[in-house]
């Protein structure tokens, strides 16, 4: 039986805090750099790596800088080179996001009292179909709303302090827009099995909140349209995601999400998905067949790589953003397909000059250069 090659233990002090990291002897400055990067969020060309005063070299092995068993490493992060929401820091067991949510809240709450539900709005309510609940400092959706039933279409009660929806929403069957963004929601909280029987459901929202996972049930929701679900915890999407034929906007940055579904690419009807700041290092190589996407947003990951039908099947996509990736501009342009796709894009940009709309004039190649790797 073969035995295992040597390994040595290097200390990397990084944001406040020593990372414990096993390499083995022979390893190089790259190979440590890779597998620092799932430990702090910050991609390999992002990092610089310094022990003794000395720059240790991606091409050159750690015991040839003098790096052995119980070395201290200091990491410098470049600004911007990182993945997922930011550098791993001593202090990020909570997200910026809800540290964020919850002094709007508390500044809130020191201006105006909770609000209180009368008769004559939830009157209001069933008469316009409209159930406005935004920014009301709740911390549950009150009880009149599930009494107005099928009258209501659409639930706004984003903006509050929100921890829980009950079965009781599926009561509301004919509502086609749910927004319940900036909430304390959590997986123990949301009854999936209420949601799945709003089969009118087009737009679902749930950006910021608290989920971890989002179950199978997602996919028993067939006639949704959007879907946002930015800034919680998920670490992935469920296979029955493909299920969504109709789903035309996917919104998921900001989570750490490292793997896709090969299944994504039964959302043939997906013109728009933002996967910025997840912990992605590949895609499905299934993205060939939504080709009716238009827009992808890529940034902040590990990619290293793009599915190799991409540009070639995906004819109608104008819009990447690659940056703060391992793919750079020059990477980019040897991907089949690509002078299609970047003659689609010059055209796009060329009419928003033309008519003035929405550019700022300066053209984005949708990559970083090669340079930032230095």
């Amino acid at each position: 039986m073969e035995s295992s090659p040597p390994t040595i233990t290097v200390q990397v002090k990084f944001a406040g805090r020593t990372i414990p990291v096993e390499v083995p002897a022979a390893a190089t400055t790259a190979e440590l750099k890779r597998l620092l990067q799932p430990l702090t969020n910050v991609l390999p060309r992002g990092q610089r790596l310094v022990c003794k005063g000395k720059v240790l070299q991606d091409a050159a092995s750690l015991s040839s800088m003098q790096v052995v068993d119980g070395s201290k490493v200091m990491l410098i992060a470049s600004q911007g080179l990182h993945q997922g929401d930011g550098p791993i820091t001593k202090n990020s067991s909570s997200s910026a996001t809800s540290v964020t949510r919850a002094s709007k809240v508390k500044e809130r709450q020191t201006q105006k009292p909770e609000a209180v539900v009368g008769k004559s709005r939830a009157e209001r309510w069933k008469l316009t179909g409209v159930v406005a609940l935004h920014d009301c400092d709740l911390k549950a959706v009150p009880e009149e709303v599930w009494d107005c039933g099928p009258s209501v279409r659409i639930l706004d009660a984003s903006n509050n302090c929100i921890k829980e929806i009950p079965h009781k929403i599926a009561a509301l069957k004919s509502l086609n827009k749910v927004l319940l963004t900036a909430n304390d929601i959590d997986d123990e909280n949301i009854s999936w099995e209420g949601l799945s029987c709003l089969q009118k459901l087009l737009n679902l929202s749930l950006s910021q909140n608290r989920l971890v996972s989002l179950p199978s049930t997602l996919g028993s929701l067939t006639s949704l349209r959007e879907l946002r679900i930015a800034n919680n915890r998920l670490d992935n999407l469920p296979i029955e995601i493909g299920s969504l034929k109709h789903l035309q906007i996917l919104i998921a940055n900001n989570n750490r999400i490292a793997t896709l579904p090969s299944s994504i690419g039964d959302c043939e009807s997906l013109t728009e998905v933002d996967l910025s700041s997840n912990l992605l290092t590949e895609l499905p190589e299934a993205f060939g067949k939504l080709y009716n996407l238009k827009v992808l947003h890529l940034r902040n990951n590990g990619l290293t790589s793009l599915p190799s039908t991409l540009f070639k099947k995906c004819m109608q996509l104008i819009t990447l953003d690659l940056h703060g990736t391992e793919i750079t501009n020059d990477i980019l342009r040897q991907v089949e397909g690509w002078e299609e796709f970047d003659e689609r894009r010059r055209q796009k940009h060329q009419k928003q000059l033309d008519f003035r709309v929405g550019s700022s004039g300066v053209f984005d190649e949708g990559a970083d250069d090669d340079n930032r790797r230095r």
